[in-house]
């Protein structure tokens, strides 16, 4: 198969396992990512060797680089993961999120407005998040629900979705939209509530929960992220938007108290693991749910991993993998972000 597909933020979490998906399946893949605090090269050591893996160090905003990419090797379709993703950190400096999520894609989708003139045969896939849609306390948010986001991060990410559904209406771009809900899995930066608290389990440090830990999130297993995501590139129909759990929903106190049943059933436990609620943050939303039925009925797929069997697999991963940690800034590990 002599298929060029870019993915961008491919040192990251989701992109990376998005990466090894595709030349799994035989697709040659250009990554591009600017090479900030989450990006890792440790997440792409197994396929790095790979002859039809590629690496280019670029903003998506960099208007030069990003065409010459594009020109050079005519991507059959784009995978937009690039953006600045934590909520924390949104609270303390939205401008990066502002820069990152609004202006950087705008520069991006104009390079590929210009490129798609001339190159038809291609689609701009933009992976995007169920926070957009807010406190959901009853039912499930379709993807027709009304944006209501709480962070900067979730407004950031709102915009660019607003900007890309406009250049489909306006200049009509190939562009599909899909909302994810928390992905969990190998590979995920340690500021994010699953491996932070798998970290501390393993290092004999306390479990920071925020507020009362009954903040719901809808959980899907990485890999199931990915594979939607191929079944977009294959059957997406262009200009759509669709939604992508699990249908999985636990809060954050439920998740802690798994996390350390299974840890117990592997390692000895230290005495300071114990959980320690903290001062919740500002515009915490208090449960987040996807309705999915569009991509499994439209797309004919749907979540296969077990929330059980995903957080065993996830601990194992990280158990395994120790050497991960060692590869991240350890004020990035330990510090818990955010207004306190």
């Amino acid at each position: 198969m002599n298929i060029n597909i870019i993915v961008t933020g491919g040192l990251g979490f989701i992109g990376s396992n998005l990466i090894d998906l595709l030349l799994k399946k035989k697709y040659n893949v250009i990554n591009i990512d600017k090479v900030n605090y989450s990006s890792n090269f440790y997440n792409t050591k197994k396929f790095i060797k790979n002859p039809n893996y590629r690496f280019f160090k670029s903003d998506i905003g960099n208007k030069k680089k990003i065409s010459s990419i594009l020109y050079k090797y005519k991507p059959r379709a784009i995978f937009n993961l690039a953006a600045e993703t934590h909520v924390d950190r949104s609270i303390d400096n939205p401008g990066n999120f502002i820069n990152s999520n609004i202006v950087s894609v705008f520069n991006f989708i104009e390079v590929f407005r210009k490129f798609y003139s001339k190159n038809k045969n291609t689609k701009f896939i933009h992976i995007s998040t169920d926070e957009v849609y807010g406190d959901v306390l009853k039912g499930r948010s379709l993807e027709n629900s009304q944006y209501k986001p709480s962070s900067p991060y979730a407004a950031s990410k709102a915009s660019s979705d607003h900007l890309l559904h406009s250049y489909f209406r306006t200049y009509d771009l190939p562009i599909i939209i899909t909302n994810c809900s928390n992905n969990y899995g190998p590979n995920q930066h340690p500021e994010k509530l699953i491996p932070k608290l798998i970290y501390n389990i393993l290092n004999n440090l306390p479990l920071p929960i925020y507020g009362d830990g009954k903040n719901s999130r809808e959980w899907i297993y990485v890999t199931d992220h990915c594979e939607a995501l191929l079944k977009v590139l294959k059957r997406g129909k262009i200009g759509e938007t669709y939604n992508i759990g699990s249908n999985q929903n636990l809060n954050n106190l439920k998740i802690s108290k798994i996390l350390l049943d299974v840890a117990k059933r592997n390692i000895s436990i230290g005495s300071k693991v114990k959980l320690k609620f903290i001062k919740d943050r500002p515009g915490h939303d208090k449960r987040y749910a996807l309705n999915s039925n569009k991509i499994e009925n439209k797309l004919k797929w749907s979540s296969k991993t077990n929330i059980m069997e995903g957080l065993k697999n996830t601990f194992r991963w990280y158990l395994e993998n120790k050497s991960y940690f060692n590869s991240i800034k350890k004020v990035d590990i330990v510090k818990r972000l955010g207004k306190k």
